[in-house]
């Protein structure tokens, strides 16, 4: 199995240390390089080519969002993480935007940080449970649905729609085999479907669509 090859941002050096400490226990992680900044992060990324970057967002000269932005600009095949101390709205909406793939705390346990990596590099998104809760709520926040983005729920199937309500509250894919008694391969299908036909980037940006579409609504 050739190793998910990881470059490490943050400006904290105690931090990547302890990063890359835990992530040497698995041997299906590779760490391939480390940077103190967001400048230092893009030029290392471009030269270095990683599966999945481990963004911080504060940073000196340029932040964890912007650097996000400019890496994906120039490869978009790259996952980025965004892996901080903070919660507020702004960080998790400006790195969704600039198309982060997930975003984590640093608090999150070593083990739970090693599956987020592979989760990322499969292809699949991924946020921490509180940060979706935040996602849920601010989407509850809209003042009416998108027009255009209900339009563009037309171009779904009912059962594509019916997975992508259940993608929207934060059921894996094994959950929805289940609710939907299928193989995991076919909602794997339908979500590949779902986010072709959306022309979204990932999981990620499907929840938001869902509640933005109004076809999901939270629950109170």
């Amino acid at each position: 199995m050739t190793p998910v090859r990881v470059l490490l941002v943050d400006d904290d050096d105690l931090m990547r240390a302890g990063i890359t400490a835990v992530l040497s226990c698995d041997a299906t992680i590779e760490v391939i390089g480390e940077a103190p900044d967001g400048r230092v992060a893009v030029e290392r990324a471009i030269a270095l080519r990683p599966d999945v970057i481990l963004m911080d967002v504060r940073m000196p000269g340029l932040d964890g969002i912007a650097a996000t932005r400019e890496v994906l600009g120039v490869s978009p095949d790259v996952k980025v993480v965004i892996l901080t101390t903070f919660e507020q709205d702004d960080y998790i909406f400006g790195a969704l935007s600039a198309g982060a793939s997930g975003f984590l705390l640093k608090r999150t346990r070593p083990e739970e940080l090693i599956a987020a990596i592979h989760t990322i590099a499969a292809g699949e998104s991924l946020l921490s449970p509180s940060v979706t809760r935040t996602v849920i709520q601010r989407m509850a926040q809209q003042p009416a649905p998108d027009a255009s983005s209900e339009a563009r729920l037309d171009e779904l199937t009912p059962r594509e729609r019916e997975v992508l309500e259940l993608i929207a509250r934060g059921l894996s894919n094994g959950q929805i085999a289940a609710a939907l008694v299928v193989e995991e391969s076919t909602v794997k299908t339908h979500v590949k479907h779902i986010l072709r036909k959306l022309r979204l980037r990932d999981r990620v940006h499907a929840v938001i669509f869902a509640y933005e579409s109004g076809l999901s609504r939270p629950i109170p």
